[in-house]
């Protein structure tokens, strides 16, 4: 499906995903940074249920419920002996496969006084982690993020906790009118906003591509590139690739560099987005680009650009929950041309949390 005017067109009918909606629960999200789990215990509630994450003395990175099937208490209260686990209520004590190997009140360990352990793998800088049935854990499923590990790429990343749901996250990254409004001098310009695009569905992947020619470039581009003076070309590619990620590609052409200059610099973001429950999500953030690796003051300018524009992102879609929370009377939302891409990839959820409901609609 390509959609190019943008005047009108007509909205098919069909369901789409919102805050109310089942989380996507056979798939991979990140569960963290490879370097936030130690054999220090961390918790962290992921679709609704508490994990418990922590490594074994051979540094595999293990996540079980962080809940002790006996009395509730919160395994990662507990300490770690070994590679086993002990809670810190009642001595239970844990495998990495979640097989509990002690009960010291007892002299037999119950059959069923087990914990649910989850599958992880990791790459590169992040752990993934499938919260479904585990039988559909296929690894080559994983979501890629290469340029993350690669010295041809220099990242600068950050991470948010944000009171609203991954739809709407996912939403608003698709969504590119927003740049130059809510993020005024970064990310965007009105010449963006107003420029044609072309949006594409490769089976649940939906894709925007979109080129704006002769036209200054934004900041948090043009700054790092020294270009801020010139009208370039930007070409730029956005892409909801799971419930867990959202990429976004640019590429920034000058057609007369300076001296010494590259006409061509690249830029990579990727976002990642792992529900804590339908009202709350984790979010992850990297900011690469193919150029000035070693700069220390361009990496801090990125940083700040970045972490500058989603907190805009953050306070906008927090405002939007609670209204959509809070404000008893009903309104459907209107949908423009725009929207196209948005909806797409709340067909997208929709069907896949209805598929994994065992229904052809919720």
């Amino acid at each position: 499906m390509t959609y190019t005017d943008d005047i009108a067109f007509t909205f098919e009918r069909g369901a789409y995903a919102d805050h109310s909606t089942p989380l996507v629960r056979n798939a991979w999200y990140v569960a963290g940074l490879a370097k936030e789990i130690s054999r220090d215990i961390i918790a962290r509630r992921f679709l609704g249920v508490d994990v418990a994450l922590y490594r074994t003395l051979a540094g595999e990175p293990i996540a079980v419920r962080n809940r002790c099937p006996h009395r509730s208490f919160p395994l990662a209260k507990g300490r770690l002996e070994g590679d086993t686990l002990v809670c810190g209520y009642h001595g239970m004590a844990f495998d990495p496969s979640g097989r509990c190997t002690n009960m010291p009140s007892m002299p037999i360990v119950p059959a069923n006084a087990n914990v649910r352990s989850f599958p992880l793998a990791e790459r590169g800088p992040l752990v993934w982690i499938w919260m479904g049935n585990p039988d559909l854990a296929d690894d080559s499923l994983i979501p890629d993020t290469s340029w993350l590990n690669d010295p041809a790429w220099a990242s600068v990343g950050g991470s948010f906790a944000m009171d609203c749901d991954y739809v709407s996250m996912h939403e608003n990254l698709l969504d590119q009118t927003h740049f130059p409004f809510l993020h005024p001098g970064t990310v965007g310009t009105v010449a963006y906003a107003r420029s044609k695009l072309k949006v594409r569905q490769e089976g649940n992947v939906v894709i925007i591509d979109r080129s704006l020619k002769n036209s200054p470039p934004p900041g948090i581009y043009g700054i790092p590139a020294k270009i801020m003076h010139k009208d370039v070309d930007r070409l730029s590619e956005a892409r909801f690739a799971s419930p867990a990620i959202h990429t976004a590609f640019a590429q920034i052409i000058d057609h007369a560099p300076d001296d010494g200059k590259p006409s061509v610099y690249r830029f990579n973001i990727t976002h990642l987005i792992t529900p804590e429950s339908n009202g709350r999500i984790h979010y992850w953030w990297f900011n690469s680009r193919d150029f000035a690796h070693d700069d220390a003051e361009i990496n801090q300018f990125m940083y700040d650009a970045s972490t500058k524009a989603y907190l805009e992102d953050v306070d906008a879609l927090e405002a939007i929950l609670k209204v959509v929370q809070t404000d008893i009377e009903p309104q459907f939302d209107l949908n423009f041309a725009p929207d196209k891409p948005g909806l797409m990839m709340r067909s997208v959820l929709y069907k896949l949390a209805a598929e994994e409901a065992g229904y052809a609609s919720l």
